[in-house]
């Protein structure tokens, strides 16, 4: 019985290989859609925006600081006993009357305002260093984010379109082992093949429908990866041009191109500048040992006023009495010289920590170091060998398909079996993805190698997205 490939799987493949043109999105689309959409970026921005407020903040420790002040006091009490108040009158200005029982009720108000200036203290000069050292660190490392968003993006894009391609050349597979199946089976009926020719073209056939639908899944996958980014279902994507131009990298030698890493590789700068960070902060430590000086002006007024009642006064005098005296005020100005002597050992082990920590700094930023160097050097030889690749599978999907027509027409006549004819489409069918997967790779490490290098730019994008149909 002849196996027929059920529809839907048919239609599924179908829509994805065939989808419309009328909606078909390039290279430069898709970046587009991920500037604006990629958490990534718009993460790494914020992390850099935070870190240069840094800036503002160590030197805002060297600016004056202006506080002001307002102080308002409330005290109520009495005295129950019999008590003397002093009535001033015209003959007497010391006269008392006796009263029964005082409430007092007093009011201070204190109204200041205080200027505090650093005249003298190295370690906030070495912490605003230190914090521009970092803000350089953050921007590089914000470049950096920009220029992986670019090869992020072009990786998605071709995923999608190797991914498709292995889906064409799967489902072109299954189709001619379908035919091969009926052929066989034709042949079998009319006693020209046995039945393990039948049978042999049948397993082949089923191997090649659970291929197909393998590579529908590959192919959803690598267009989620391409929503992931840009936060949007991707349309059909456009493909590159058969005739690609396998150029070498310019200039043509490795070494050059390690030279440019050294010194333009954001991540390297990044690593750098921690470096120089560091070394800022050993130096804010050891001044702890160093003395400071700060200057202060100061104003400040305080009135003060009560209110008091009693009772038993005599007839004519009231009961109730308000007292205030003129606003106290005063200025203060100083300057104050503060001279470490003993900390507990706070100091040395701050200054111990900070030279620990630009060890570690140093030894990132060796690390880095031989990572871009090595990136940089493995990726020209990706791209030297990835144009030699194409070409090399270009000619094997050639040979292959002259192959697989060449045994077809042996087992026509009897003289090759089916078993031949199977493996013949096989090479082909693996020959056909890895041309494809060789044309893709050889675009994407000519955008590995310029971010290693520190180069790549949003024009070589568009240079790529030119090679699309």
């Amino acid at each position: 019985m002849i196996r027929i490939r059920s529809l839907p799987l048919a239609l599924a493949v179908a829509l994805t290989i065939g989808a419309s043109a009328a909606h078909a999105d390039d290279l430069m689309q898709v970046y587009q859609e991920a500037r604006a959409a990629d958490p990534t970026l718009a993460g790494a921005e914020a992390t850099k925006l935070a870190t240069d407020e840094n800036v503002d903040q160590a030197r805002s420790q060297l600016l004056p600081q202006i506080a002001a002040s307002l102080d308002f006091t409330r005290t109520h009490g009495g005295d129950n006993g019999t008590s003397f108040v002093n009535v001033p009158t015209p003959d007497d200005p010391n006269a008392t009357i006796p009263v029964d029982g005082i409430t007092r009720t007093s009011y201070s108000r204190t109204l200041g305002a205080q200027l505090n200036q650093s005249i003298l203290d190295i370690s906030r000069w070495t912490a605003l260093k230190a914090s521009k050292y970092t803000a350089n660190a953050g921007a590089a490392t914000y470049d950096a984010a920009q220029q992986a968003l670019l090869v992020r993006v072009a990786t998605a894009y071709f995923n999608v379109l190797s991914a498709l391609d292995v889906l064409k050349f799967a489902d072109a597979n299954e189709k001619a082992l379908n035919r091969q199946l009926e052929q066989a089976q034709q042949r079998f009926e009319v006693g020209l093949a046995a039945i393990t020719d039948v049978n042999d073209a049948k397993a082949q056939h089923d191997q090649a429908v659970a291929a197909v639908i393998a590579d529908q899944n590959a192919v959803d996958q690598a267009r989620e990866a391409v929503r992931q980014i840009t936060n949007k279902e991707p349309g059909e994507l456009k493909k590159l041009r058969e005739e690609l131009p396998l150029d070498h990298p310019n200039p043509d030698d490795p070494k050059a191109w390690v030279e440019v890493a050294l010194k333009q590789n954001p991540t390297l700068s990044s690593a750098a500048y921690q470096v120089d960070a560091a070394n800022a902060n050993i130096n804010s430590a050891r001044a702890g040992h160093l003395p400071t000086i700060t200057g202060t002006l100061g104003y400040s007024q305080a009135p003060a006023w009560s209110d008091s009642r009693f009772g038993g006064a005599p007839a004519g005098f009231p009961n109730e009495f308000h007292d205030s005296s003129d606003p106290k005020w005063g200025s203060t100005i100083g300057i104050t010289l503060n001279v470490p002597i003993f900390s507990g050992g706070l100091t040395q082990s701050r200054v111990r920590q900070a030279i620990h920590n630009r060890d570690f700094a140093q030894d990132q930023y060796e690390l880095n170091r031989r990572l871009v160097e090595a990136t940089t050097r493995n990726d020209f030889r990706s791209v030297i060998a990835g144009a030699s690749e194409v070409e090399a599978t270009k000619a094997a999907v050639v040979s292959a398909q002259s192959s697989v027509e060449a045994t077809q027409a042996g087992y026509e006549v009897g003289t090759r079996t089916i078993v031949d004819v199977l493996i013949s489409q096989q090479t082909l069918l693996q020959a056909q993805s890895s041309y494809s997967a060789a044309r893709h790779t050889f675009v994407l490490n000519g955008l590995l190698l310029k971010q290693a290098a520190g180069v790549i730019e949003v024009k070589d994008l568009e240079a790529i997205n030119a090679l699309l149909e």
